[in-house]
């Protein structure tokens, strides 16, 4: 598993509280520890240094990528899946991502048949994922004003060609900022309000209803990848790849 050591984007990739620069330094220490330790093998305590800097605050795909390399060392087949698909939401065309991921997955049990999304679907997601939600929003933003001040020459102008480059203009920068607009929502609906979830335990059953006295529907194992579509008290209604929906308990996966 390729280790990245990459500081400067953990640094200023949206932390999430307080201010950044204040605590770059520690944080900076932090990681390249948990670099030495990976280093020399002892992925425990890389693991246990990185998990700090994540839960602190820190988010980059490149300390996501790095925490699932160490679960996978250590065998730990669902956090790896788990931050391997954190670390993807952030850079979705990542070639090492992607790749260590395919290998993680190899080493699951359950084989489902997967529903293909629609090629629009798909394509609109990823495009989604390039650049962060606020990013989209920025441009979003952006592309509006200009196309008002397109509108103006358009509607002010006496030239004829003005008032056509404006007009077409407008048009063009009014398309991008609704298209930015719809970027940025479904960015922040995929990472920050993500409906995905990895099986933790070792096997779970999926319930008929929310409680152990519903009838068994079907059996999977840890570190399958599952959709939330419902929750009840301290339960879980899941879709798996292939359509089957069932519930599970609430600790028995983990939200990416």
């Amino acid at each position: 598993m390729k280790l990245r050591v990459v500081i400067l984007i953990i640094v200023l990739s949206g932390f999430t509280t307080g201010n950044a620069a204040s605590i770059a330094g520690p944080a900076e220490e932090e990681y390249l520890r948990g670099v030495e330790y990976y280093t020399n093998g002892d992925y425990s305590q890389a693991l246990e240094t990185w998990l700090d800097i994540y839960n602190f605050g820190y988010r980059s795909a490149e300390l996501n990528y790095n925490i699932g390399n160490a679960y996978f060392k250590l065998n730990n087949i669902p956090g790896a899946l788990l931050f391997y698909e954190r670390a993807r939401l952030l850079k979705p065309g990542d070639e090492d991502i992607n790749y260590n991921l395919a290998i993680a997955k190899t080493q699951t049990i359950d084989r489902f048949e997967e529903i293909p999304k629609l090629f629009f679907t798909r394509w609109f997601d990823f495009i989604s994922l390039v650049n962060p939600a606020n990013r989209w929003a920025g441009i979003s933003i952006v592309s509006f004003i200009l196309s008002l001040l397109a509108l103006s020459i358009y509607m002010y102008s006496a030239a004829y060609k003005l008032k056509v480059t404006g007009f077409w203009t407008a048009i063009l920068l009014m398309t991008m900022s609704i298209s930015s607009f719809a970027f940025s929502h479904r960015n922040k609906t995929l990472v920050h309000n993500s409906n995905k979830a990895i099986i933790f335990d070792p096997s779970v059953n999926g319930k008929s209803s929310p409680d152990n006295s519903g009838t068994d529907l079907f059996l999977i194992h840890e570190g399958t990848k599952v959709t939330i579509v419902d929750a009840v008290g301290e339960w879980y209604e899941i879709r798996l790849s292939d359509g089957n929906k069932g519930w599970v308990p609430e600790e028995s996966l983990e939200i990416i």
